[in-house]
């Protein structure tokens, strides 16, 4: 399926689409490009709240799109894939027996398929600001990404077993 189709089918059972990736096989080209693709998005979504910053405080937008760059794009992955090493290693502490590849899809793929909520938190971000709306926003996509993500994490374990 194409990944639209599934980032629309994880808002009605992440798990099951979690389960037809892993079913695919390990293809560690495919965790890396959801977790670059999330990272692009993510910076996109960036854009409107920086303009909106580099407009009122009379700020360089340039600037502050390259800093933006530099840590989405450069930055976040590494630290995603720290994330899922760490969650591979509590998961085996609590005794599950997922593999690493399984720990990184799941949190991967959580991650994509929350991004449309990421990139409406940022037109928040950027055409009302900073608020109760885009803390309302910022907290949906936080529910969001964990469900996706423990239910993908929850069919790594079943997949193992």
């Amino acid at each position: 399926m194409p990944v639209t189709t599934d980032i629309v089918a994880s808002y009605r059972g992440p798990g099951r689409v979690v389960r037809r990736l892993l079913d695919m096989g390990p293809r560690e080209d495919r965790a890396l490009a959801f977790v670059m693709a999330f990272c692009v998005i993510s910076f996109i979504a960036q854009l409107p709240g920086l303009a909106r910053r580099a407009h009122l405080e009379g700020l360089d937008l340039n600037m502050l799109m390259g800093g933006a760059l530099l840590g989405s794009v450069f930055m976040l992955p590494l630290l995603f894939y720290l994330l899922a090493w760490i969650s591979h290693f509590v998961s085996r502490v609590l005794g599950g027996q997922t593999t690493p590849y399984q720990a990184r899809l799941a949190l991967f793929w959580a991650l994509l398929a929350s991004s449309p909520l990421v990139l409406l938190n940022g037109l928040v971000a950027g055409f009302i600001g900073s608020g109760p709306v885009q803390t309302l926003t910022g907290l949906l996509w936080v529910a969001v990404f964990a469900w996706f993500w423990f239910s993908g994490l929850a069919q790594s374990r079943r997949a193992s077993a």
